[in-house]
């Protein structure tokens, strides 16, 4: 073939230094040596301005993150002592650390204790009486008077519920025979009011509407209430927050032996009308039978126990 001419030649295309090297036999112009000296010699200097700025760690993907967070969430319950997740356990105080137990046996433990924890009333915590003086554990002594003799009288309250218009106790009496020189016997009370009326409803009492009225009037306190309390379906309002409280006990069996029912010269198959005295603690009663003697005074006070008591809950 035909050498050709140099002015023949079409333009070389524009290519790196090696690539110049392979299609030309010549050296370059030194034009263009002095160029391209001067480019690598600023590239090398912005080599090394590169390479002296500290290069920094490339950061991993967000998704090596993520599997190593879990990864670690999965090994650290093995190397602590013992975990719980607290959105698991029922509502309630905080109970004591178990010791480490397998997962299964902590499960089964903690579902018992659940189902068998006793559930607890809002209102068991509710005062059940209206005065300090007439709660759960008072005592009282004092007199009741016949005609003839006085006799020693000492009563403890054992229970009092305001909401039942309820209270109940031991009556103790000394020297009414000579057989039983102490006598104790319990009796449960009504106290008038929502539920309770001024007339006696239980016929086997033996007391009748005149017997009830004559009986109050005796009290100076229920005078005032006279008027209204003659009719045989008045109910006392408010009762709690009154001054006076006005009750029945009625008295039911001896103590401790509750199947003697009778004793030789004593009876206690009638019942008491009582006024009782919030602010004071005083106790007025009247001891009505059929076959007794009238208008036996029962007269009691109240015995200082500087708000000691004994209490117990059942649940």
């Amino acid at each position: 073939m035909p050498t050709p001419n140099d002015t023949t030649l079409p333009p070389s295309p524009r290519s790196d230094t090696s690539s110049r090297s392979t299609f030309f036999a010549t050296c370059p112009p030194e034009e263009r040596e002095t160029s391209e000296s001067e480019e690598e010699s600023i590239n090398g200097a912005d080599d090394e301005d590169e390479h002296a700025i500290p290069q920094q760690p490339t950061p991993e993907p967000e998704e090596c993150q993520e599997s190593r967070a879990l990864e670690a969430d999965v090994e650290s319950p093995l190397q602590t002592e013992h975990i719980e997740d607290i959105s698991t356990l029922p509502e309630g105080p905080i109970s004591p650390a178990l010791p480490e137990t397998k997962p299964g046996v902590a499960s089964t433990h903690r579902s018992l204790q659940v189902e068998y924890e006793p559930s607890l009333e809002r209102r068991r915590n509710r005062p059940t009486a209206a005065s300090s003086f007439l709660r759960p554990g008072s005592r009282f002594h004092g007199t009741q008077r016949s005609d003839r003799q006085v006799y020693d009288v000492q009563v403890e309250i054992k229970d009092v519920n305001m909401d039942e218009s309820f209270l109940c106790g031991y009556l103790r009496i000394q020297g009414l025979t000579d057989d039983h020189p102490t006598l104790t016997t319990f009796f449960e009370g009504e106290i008038i009011g929502p539920k309770h009326l001024f007339k006696t409803t239980n016929t086997s009492w033996g007391s009748t509407e005149k017997v009830d009225l004559q009986h109050w009037a005796r009290f100076p306190a229920w005078r005032p209430l006279a008027k209204s309390a003659k009719s045989p379906n008045f109910t006392l309002k408010n009762f709690q927050q009154r001054e006076h409280l006005f009750m029945r006990w009625k008295e039911y069996f001896l103590v401790p032996d509750h199947r003697v029912k009778t004793i030789t010269g004593a009876s206690f198959e009638g019942f008491y009308y009582i006024c009782f005295n919030q602010c004071d603690g005083q106790v007025s009663g009247i001891y009505f039978h059929a076959k007794s003697e009238k208008y036996q005074q029962l007269e009691l006070q109240h015995v200082e126990d500087h708000g000691c008591m004994a209490a117990m809950e059942f649940r």
